[in-house]
């Protein structure tokens, strides 16, 4: 358990999924975006980003499906894939620019207000975390055949 006095770990993400999710956040006004979010260990991309090689940087939106009949009844995102997803997005759009009750909370929560500028970080206890964003695209993914 952390000490009161212990300092947050700083959130990573890259200046695309910032950028998404703030073009998503201003698409969906005036309804809020709740959306997971997972990261990509800092070794694995082409730049050196100056951290450990094991650090997560923020890279990659889980968005949530529509039909989601399975999650509304179950609770259950099959949208998202297992023990992927640490982190999530929440906007705000009527306020307020901090986490409340009805959020639904993960270790790391990037939340956005309008007028859809910049993204804040906070830890599920509501801490506000430093956010560091970089310009750098996570490897490409594809599919096993």
């Amino acid at each position: 358990m952390s000490r009161p006095d212990e300092e947050a770990a700083p959130v990573y993400a890259t200046r695309g999924l910032v950028d998404l999710l703030l073009e998503r956040a201003a698409a969906a006004e005036p309804s809020q975006v709740n959306a997971v979010l997972d990261s990509t260990p800092a070794a694995d991309f082409e730049t050196d980003l100056g951290l450990d090689p094991s650090t997560p940087v923020l890279s990659h939106v889980y968005l949530p499906a529509s039909g989601s009949a399975v999650s509304d009844v179950f609770g259950v995102d099959l949208g998202t894939p297992a023990g992927r997803g640490r982190a999530r997005f929440l906007t705000h759009p009527q306020g307020p620019a901090t986490l409340t009750r009805r959020d639904d909370l993960a270790g790391v929560v990037l939340l956005a207000v309008p007028p859809w500028e910049e993204i804040q970080a906070f830890d599920r206890r509501s801490r506000r975390l430093s956010l560091t964003v970089f310009d750098a695209e996570p490897p490409t993914e594809s599919l096993p055949e």
